[in-house]
């Protein structure tokens, strides 16, 4: 087993297990200590500098970190990671002079921003400051995209969505607020360096079944729907809804339904729960406020009467599971489930009616833009895709990681760059020692259960479409949540020639992660005869280099690691020693570390 280079930021970086799911890469472990010492403001600034909407996914994230947590392996349940971001939003102070600005001369470079949604708006946040002129054309009056229209406002506040849209439009964009593009062709023909795309996932999919088209005013597409009731296009419905679908936007559909009029919203599922795409708690949410969720029924058709939907027709089934995992159905019965109005939430595609297919840019099969995976820029060199524009639906902080990622190349392409040259992740690495036997953060194990948010009170909450259902956490949860958090970035690091192979942080070591072992075989094999075997293969173990004394080596399963520091605290040498580490990102900008401007 080869040693393990531990200079590799990649390496650490990885143990930093919510660090590396999140999209963006967001320093969790960091701006959670900073809520711990009451530093609201550093916290949401630390946050902000790879999430750009620390307030907004406070309250809408679909958490790709909180399933990563090592909390969640101790013990049932993840740090409220989401729910902490959003604790220091809501009580920053005003942070507006320590923001990125943008500079008075500018670089001579036009930038084009189609839509003004997440991606976008990542886009120039991470241009500005480098002193492009940036131009926004949105269909919309305001910002924020989908996290505007298509997100309730009982669930994301107005006032929150133009807080961090402005910090990023106040840096000076120039923003074309009901502007539709109508033409690619057109809008690079007014001499842009370069055109961004992030024009989202606007197309609802179709239900095409019997009856669709028969009453088509009781039936609505689950995004426009709910576009219609922001805009307030309409702004009541019918008492009995049936809701289609089961992912997110549904979940949408279902309480707003419940605000503007409906009685009866039923969600109704193909498939059981565990294939439900919509999130745990958006599925309680729901709940919560008496929807009904059924489950394993198929839509069958519409019913309608004398040119009115009066229900919709089911096939209830059964799923069964063969030897090779594959899942096929039987149906049990049909079933008549009368409504009034049927909301289709089934998925979301691309539309790009305003891309001619004649300007040199090609498309696939599915009638997507081939876009580079890790640069972002389409076959017409000039022109950039992100967020669900690129690759269809994803969520908001994905679309926050493209705009990062589609900045750097259009600064490259605009420089004469190579927009292949992507600027270097680093590190920084420093002992969190203070004195003989403490350290820089807090690593006694809390053993307090998860908080649990706050709700409004269901009358409350159904007075009105714009009263935010999430209260945020009192400061006590707060205070105790930030300390379920095991410093995961507080890493054990280990240095070879100071150890005497006493076996004191072995015996010391409250999860039996360290073992001191010869390397002569294989990964698989070690894995198996550590002091505890490592069998979590998604998670890496560390070998040291030769130990001075007899040549065998120091190995540490990563996965099980608490990170108290006992290992460190015990060595009579500083062989161990607990250590801050702090990634590097690269931003538009950076080229070997240096701002090249």
């Amino acid at each position: 087993m080869a040693v393990t280079d531990v200079s590799d930021p990649r390496y650490y970086h990885k143990v930093v297990d919510c660090q590396w799911a999140c999209p963006a890469h967001t320093n969790v472990p960091g701006y959670l200590r900073l809520i711990a010492q009451g530093r609201y403001d550093d916290s949401y600034l630390l946050n902000r500098e790879s999430n750009v909407f620390p307030g907004i996914l406070g309250r809408t994230c679909d958490r790709p970190c909180e399933p990563a947590c090592r909390r969640g392996r101790v013990e049932d349940t993840p740090v409220a990671i989401c729910r902490l971001k959003r604790v220091a939003a809501d009580h920053r102070g005003d942070i507006s002079d320590r923001l990125p600005k943008a500079p008075l001369i500018k670089n001579g470079k036009r930038v084009a921003l189609v839509g003004a949604g997440p991606s976008a708006l990542t886009v120039a946040n991470d241009l500005l400051p480098l002193g492009y002129d940036v131009t926004i054309y949105e269909k919309n009056v305001q910002p924020g995209g989908l996290m505007r229209v298509n997100i309730p406002a009982f669930r994301l506040p107005a006032q929150v969505l133009d807080e961090e849209c402005g910090y990023i439009i106040d840096m000076g964009a120039t923003v074309k607020y009901g502007t539709t593009v109508e033409s690619l062709s057109s809008l690079l023909g007014e001499g842009y360096d370069a055109v961004y795309v992030g024009s989202g996932a606007p197309k609802g999919k179709e239900l095409d079944i019997p009856g669709r088209w028969d009453a088509p005013d009781q039936v609505h597409i689950g995004i426009e729907w709910l576009a219609n009731i922001h805009f307030k296009h309409s702004e009541t419905i019918e008492p009995r809804v049936i809701i289609i679908g089961v992912g997110n936007t549904a979940m949408d559909c279902c309480r707003t339904a419940k605000r503007v009029g409906a009685k009866d919203v039923k969600v109704i599922a193909r498939r059981g729960r565990k294939h439900f795409k919509a999130s745990p708690w958006e599925l309680e949410d729901a709940e919560e406020e008496h929807v009904e969720i059924i489950e394993n029924h198929a839509p069958k058709r519409f019913v309608v009467e004398h040119g009115k939907l009066v229900g919709m027709e089911f096939e209830r089934l059964q799923w069964t599971t063969d030897a090779t995992g594959r899942e096929t159905s039987t149906v049990l019965e049909t079933r008549l489930i009368p409504c009034d109005t049927v909301i289709l939430a089934i998925g979301q595609d691309n539309a790009f009616p305003f891309i001619e297919r004649d300007i040199g840019m090609a498309f696939d099969a599915k009638g997507m833009p081939v876009v580079d995976k890790t640069t972002h820029q389409s076959t017409r060199p000039e022109v950039f895709f992100g967020g669900d524009a690129a690759w269809g639906p994803q969520n908001i902080i994905w679309a926050v990681a493209h705009g990062h990622a589609a900045a750097i190349s259009i600064d490259a392409h605009c420089q004469g760059r190579s927009v292949s040259e992507r600027p270097p992740v680093g590190m920084t690495l420093v002992s969190a020692k203070v004195g003989m036997h403490s350290w820089a953060y807090e690593n006694d194990y809390d053993a307090s259960k998860r908080s649990k948010m706050q709700h409004e009170d269901l009358t409350k909450r159904f007075s009105g479409i714009g009263v935010e259902v999430e209260l945020g956490f009192t400061a006590e949860q707060a205070a105790t949540e930030v300390q379920r958090c095991l410093n995961c970035d507080i890493q054990t690091h280990f240095t070879a020639p100071l150890c005497i192979e006493c076996d004191a942080c072995v015996d010391v070591c409250p999860t039996n992660c360290l073992t001191i072992t010869t390397n002569s075989s294989p990964i698989d094999e070690l894995r198996t005869r550590l002091s505890a075997p490592a069998l979590n293969l998604a998670q890496e173990i560390f070998v040291s280099p030769a130990l001075p004394q007899t040549k065998r080596v120091m190995v540490k399963d990563e996965d099980v690691c608490l990170h108290c520091g006992l290992c460190a605290e015990r060595c009579p040498t500083a062989a161990w020693d607990m250590r801050t580490f702090d990634l590097k990102l690269a931003y538009a900008g950076l080229i070997d570390g240096q701002v090249t401007r």
